[in-house]
């Protein structure tokens, strides 16, 4: 697949759609189980929608998502970390990544389990920039 310069508002929908059934889901077991019951699962959990939610989009280009540490530069880093290095936070040439002005504030370096509220942080800001960068 070549490299897309645009998404359309069905695929954006799409994922939208995805992340709030996942989210829905995630909040009736906690309601039946209780928080503590999801400790061990939360992470690993929210580690893996942030790989579901990259891949909606994944052949993005560069030249439309730029080389800051906007929230897509800041998935792709997670993505690359969760499957190429163990889960550690790792820093790329190509991306200028600033902790502090992140979304989720993870230091390179950084073990990576995401709450359920960093998710959403991260996934909201995902999509707000594919929306307006990519549509």
């Amino acid at each position: 697949m070549l490299g897309r310069k645009d998404y359309t508002q069905e695929e954006l929908t799409s994922c939208k759609v995805a992340i709030a059934a996942q989210l829905e889901a995630y909040r009736a077991v906690e309601a039946a189980v209780g928080e503590d019951a999801l400790a061990g699962f939360e992470g690993p959990f929210f580690n893996h929608m942030v790989l579901a939610i990259d891949r909606y989009f994944v052949h993005r280009v560069r030249a439309v998502s730029g080389k800051d540490g906007n929230p897509l530069n800041e998935v792709e880093l997670i993505v690359d970390s969760l499957m190429l290095h163990g889960g550690v936070l790792r820093a790329s040439n190509v991306i200028k990544y600033v902790p502090g002005d992140s979304v989720l504030g993870l230091e390179i370096g950084d073990r990576i389990s995401l709450t359920r509220e960093q998710f959403e942080c991260l996934s909201d800001a995902f999509v707000a920039e594919i929306e307006r960068r990519f549509l």
